[in-house]
Order: structure tokens, then sequence, then C-alpha cells
């Protein structure tokens, strides 16, 4: 049982040591979410490498929102190592398909980080870290400007729901949403034309409403304040 408890506590330390490599000392995506301009021929993702000495393999590819179908884009290199101390970018290149016109289209990219195993060490514990960033792709002359898409939505109450519309051809995703006091945790964005309902506490009774938005560059929006 000892020998148990000893194997079991190794094993934390160096599933904790792990993860403070992958963060503290390994792969930076340079980005927190892309915006495919539909009159660009590709996109760019820089990546960095920064541990003192472990080499990364990166594995990357684009998934639609339902996380089961791949998006009509490459990705390139889609394997490839990444040194320590060094720099590559990933080339995201849209490849063709029906995606609407008139509005935004949402996609994910994936990166993942596969640390390297040194061969004398057969009992390391290897963590691998997988991104997940927000890829937009925005077609040309959709109306409205991106920036100014939060600035759209309109909020009603009734019978302890909360409805969000969003009128604009563009995605916006919160970087908070408050009524009154109270953080409304579960939701994230909302999507072009959508409206979405939220079931709020049963003690709030709030008639002001407070959001901000995530803009292009993984910045905040001036704050909006309501009356509902």
């Amino acid at each position: 049982m000892r020998n148990i408890i000893s194997l079991l506590v190794k094993i934390s330390l160096i599933f904790i040591f792990s993860i403070q490599l992958s963060y503290g000392g390994g792969i930076l995506v340079g980005r927190t979410r892309l915006i495919y301009n539909a009159e660009k021929r590709e996109v760019a993702l820089p990546l960095s490498n920064l541990s003192d000495s472990k080499p990364f393999l990166i594995q990357s590819w684009v998934e639609g929102s339902d996380s089961k179908t791949r998006g009509p884009f490459v990705v390139t290199p889609p394997l490839f190592r990444l040194n320590a101390q060094e720099e590559n970018s990933l080339r995201i290149t849209y490849t063709g398909g029906e995606l609407p016109t008139n509005k935004e289209s949402i996609f994910y990219i994936n990166v993942r980080a596969i640390p390297s195993t040194p061969k004398n060490d057969v009992n390391e514990l290897k963590l691998v870290v997988k991104t997940r960033i927000k890829l937009f792709y925005r077609p040309e002359g959709i109306e409205g400007r991106a920036s100014d898409a939060y600035k759209t939505l309109t909020f009603s109450r009734k019978d302890g729901q909360l409805y969000i519309a969003n009128p604009s051809s563009y995605y916006v995703v919160f970087s908070y949403l408050m009524l009154g006091n109270t953080l409304l945790k579960d939701v994230d964005m909302i999507a072009p034309g959508d409206q979405i309902t939220v079931t709020l506490p049963a003690n709030n009774t709030a008639n002001s409403i407070e959001w901000r938005a995530i803009n292009d560059y993984g910045g905040d929006s001036a704050p909006i304040k309501r009356t509902l």
C-alpha cells in the first residue's frame, strides 16, 4: 500500500511539473483568434517554443463547430518539429466550399504540442497540450463593421429568461456579460442573425445589463450598459 501511495505521489509531481513546462516554457500560440478575410489567399498563425531545451512535435488542423467535421481549410505544415527557442508560422488556406456570403462562419484551429522524451528516461510522463482557437471566415462586402457588431445587440427579459438577439452579420464574442451584479458565465458568444435564451437566477431582479466584446485583435471593447 505504501509503495502504491509513493508511486501516485511521484506521478502527481511529474504531472504538475509537466503542466508548468507546457505553460511556462512550452509552446506559445501567437493569437487568441484568427480572422480569415475572403479576399486574402491565406492567414498566418505564429508559434514559438519558449523552452530552453525541449523540442516539440506540432500537429495542427481545422475543424467545424461540432468538433467532428474538418473545415474547408488546409494547414501548412500540418505536422512538424519546433526546436527550443525557435519560431514558425502555420499557414491556413481556404480550399473553397459553400459558405454563407452574407455573414461570418466560424471554425476552430487546433494546435497539439507533443513534448519530446529523453531516450534514457522511459518513466517520464508526457503531457500533450492542445490549444483551440476560433477562426472566423469573413466574406467580402458583408453589411456593417465588425467593431460595431456588439453595439447592435438587443436584450429583453421575460418570465425569468433573458433574450439576446444579434441582428448583425458578425459573431459577437463576450468578454463579459452582467445582469446587475451577476456575471452570466455561460454566455460565450452569439452568432450573426441569431437569438439565444439564458435562464436567469431566480433571485435576480436587476433591470440593467452591461457587456464588453472581444475584438479582432483579442482585446476588449468599450463597455455598454443598458436598461431592460
